[in-house]
């Protein structure tokens, strides 16, 4: 079937019928594991108290624009894969558009703002505290939700357009047309939503990286030069925040790494060879990004004790799943709302410490904010000290 063959009617590419359907079963796997997945995130995080913090407000933000890009995209791609067409008209093909191209650029600058958040725990801890709180979290998403949707908005108003692509079973801004208006936003929408993002993560994380090494440098010469037990526990907490800043790293990298093949199209066709391009080289990295929303589910899930504890607790039937034994529930949903921790770090789980300890001296508080670069609250630090 060719567009003339039906008035009204999307195009179509001449692609075997197996083509359609084993990439549309693979965009509904997709769609199911990041929907379930991101929706357990966000169902934790509503039930566990102690982990409501204006950090982990930044990872509910991102399952919760990861799951709307699931529900939105997948039953949809993988329809029009049955029909190997197009079939929900002009208007759904924009809208299905503007919806991946929201949520999506929502996603990209919540991991920026994950990013930036870390930095100035990490690398500017006296200057940090007590600046983040809940009220403040929320008002950066407004803005983060804001922008994205100001970058999705311009098609509907003539400045690029929605269209479909690649096999036709799926529809994203138009990046194949080469007039001022097209290229323009295309240039414009890599840097404002890809390019810088991409550098202020990397510039965070580099410094993160750098700031944690000096640190525990420190430590380790002094615990060594003084024997100071205390000084043996920070070592050990620094090499936990190693451990997890390298692992809110790979979700970042994950992410980035699924979108690149999808930016190498769109600026190979950008810089005027669209005509090396075929249906399936613009499909693959289509359906690559979109399987970006199950990344952040599964490495919390696999690789986090805490959050695999916190499904434990919350939704007992996955306990032997995720192999939590009954007791490390029973002890997550006894710890006090009170100790705020974050799933972005083990060693802001402060219970080891016994009520009516003595203050640590100064240097070493300066060490503590190092050391726990995923921080608590002014008050909480108090109450636990």
């Amino acid at each position: 079937m060719t567009v003339q063959d039906v008035p009204g009617a999307f195009p179509t590419v001449d692609v075997p019928d197996h083509a359609h359907y084993t990439i549309g079963v693979v965009v509904l796997v997709v769609g199911i594991t990041g929907t379930l997945g991101n929706f357990l995130i966000f169902y934790v995080f509503c039930r566990s108290r102690s982990l409501q913090t204006p950090a982990n407000i930044f990872i509910i933000n991102l399952a919760i624009s990861d799951f709307l890009m699931s529900i939105t995209q997948s039953p949809v791609f993988f329809t029009n894969s049955l029909h190997k067409r197009w079939i929900f008209g002009e208007k759904g093909c924009e809208l299905y558009a503007f919806c991946g191209a929201l949520f999506g650029i929502t996603s990209m600058i919540t991991l920026m703002a994950i990013a930036l958040d870390r930095y100035f725990v990490i690398t500017k801890p006296l200057a940090s505290v007590g600046v983040m709180s809940k009220k403040k979290a929320l008002i950066i998403l407004v803005g983060v939700w804001l922008y994205s949707l100001a970058w999705s908005l311009p098609p509907f108003f003539g400045w690029s357009a929605y269209v479909p692509e690649g096999l036709m079973t799926s529809c994203s801004w138009d990046y194949m047309t080469l007039t001022p208006s097209v290229r323009a936003y295309t240039m414009l929408l890599f840097c404002f939503v890809f390019f810088i993002p991409l550098i202020a993560i990397i510039y965070s994380y580099v410094f993160i990286f750098e700031s944690i090494k000096k640190a525990n440098k420190s430590i380790q010469a002094f615990g060594c030069k003084h024997g100071n037990k205390e000084f043996q526990k920070q070592y050990q907490r620094m090499k936990n925040e190693w451990k997890m800043a390298k692992m809110a790293l790979i979700v970042i990298l994950l992410y980035v790494i699924s979108w690149s093949p999808y930016s190498v199209v769109a600026l190979v066709a950008f810089a005027g060879y669209s005509h090396v391009l075929t249906p399936f080289t613009n499909s693959i990295p289509a359906v690559i990004a979109k399987a970006s929303v199950i990344h952040n589910p599964i490495i919390y899930a696999i690789i986090h004790p805490k959050y695999r504890t916190a499904i434990a607790t919350y939704v007992p039937c996955l306990g032997s799943l995720l192999r939590v034994s009954p007791k490390d529930s029973q002890s997550f949903s006894n710890y006090p709302s009170s100790r705020r921790a974050t799933v972005t770090s083990q060693s802001s789980e402060i219970s080891g410490l016994q009520k009516g300890k003595r203050r640590l001296s100064s240097l070493s508080d300066i060490i503590n904010f190092h050391t726990e670069p995923f921080k608590l609250s002014s008050r909480e630090s108090r109450e636990t000290k």
